[in-house]
């Protein structure tokens, strides 16, 4: 007869071979989703002109630009140069997913509340919280759900409360750690979104030269292109403050 140190011994035994899997494949996803920051955020900083063109379902097409610099994990100012309508529109992030939006009509920078992260970025298929540059590792908690021979695929929930998702899929590449193709679910689970990636070298940092987004509801995309792209020019943090989003010969001074 078996006694009973045996059996809880074969109990302890059959649950670490059950756990010890799970442990290793949550350690490797979050290690893999590192490596994706890493990646993406190896530059020091980086300043680019953005092309940005948008298709509705009939195939129309709406071209816009922009000027774009990024300093470190978290700070981003996008400044709107084109058409002539959409120029001054700035938007401005900051440590903590403090965000801001300038509109030349409202002549001071208006705060972007929590609730209005999940709406269009300036009129595309990304929502602010999509554009949030805080590292995917601090604001997701992963988990490897498959693996091909040319990519990791790993499943995304948010680990932050009023999040526009219950998750995202992100295919990543398994020679450079990019991300290929990203999915997302709205809270219902339904995939609404899809973004698709091109990823090239240049100089000794990649970057997404193509970012497609698609929203599957609205049959409408979003091409985002990167031109003109320059690393490490020593940008201050003087040019990611809220005053530095209105154009210069704007701003008010004291006298």
């Amino acid at each position: 007869m078996i006694q009973i140190k045996q059996v809880f011994a074969l109990f302890l035994l059959s649950t670490s071979i059950i756990l010890i899997p799970c442990t290793v494949q949550s350690q490797d996803a979050k290690a893999l989703l590192k490596k994706m920051d890493d990646l993406m955020m190896a530059p020091k900083d980086r300043i680019a002109t953005v092309e940005i063109l948008l298709e509705n379902k009939g195939g129309k097409e709406k071209a816009r630009e922009a000027e774009m610099k990024q300093k470190g994990a978290d700070k981003r100012l996008y400044r709107y140069t084109k058409p002539e309508n959409q120029a001054g529109i700035a938007t401005l992030s900051l440590p903590g997913g403090e965000m801001w939006l300038y509109l030349p009509a409202f002549g001071k920078p208006k705060k972007i509340s929590l609730l209005a992260k999940s709406q269009a970025f300036t009129g595309t298929d990304f929502s602010y919280e999509d554009m949030d540059p805080k590292p995917y590792s601090e604001r997701f908690d992963p988990k490897l759900i498959n693996s091909t021979d040319k990519i990791w695929q790993l499943e995304l929930t948010p680990s932050y409360e009023k999040s526009d998702y219950s998750k995202i899929v992100v295919d990543l590449d398994k020679t450079n750690y990019f991300p290929t193709k990203m999915e997302y679910f709205d809270n219902g689970g339904q995939k609404v979104k899809v973004a698709d990636y091109n990823y090239i070298y240049s100089g000794k940092y990649w970057y997404a030269k193509t970012v497609t987004m698609k929203d599957l509801k609205k049959e409408h995309s979003t091409e985002i292109t990167m031109k003109e792209v320059k690393f490490d020019q020593g940008l201050s943090d003087d040019d990611f403050t809220v005053e530095s989003m209105i154009p210069a010969d704007k701003r008010k001074t004291d006298k």
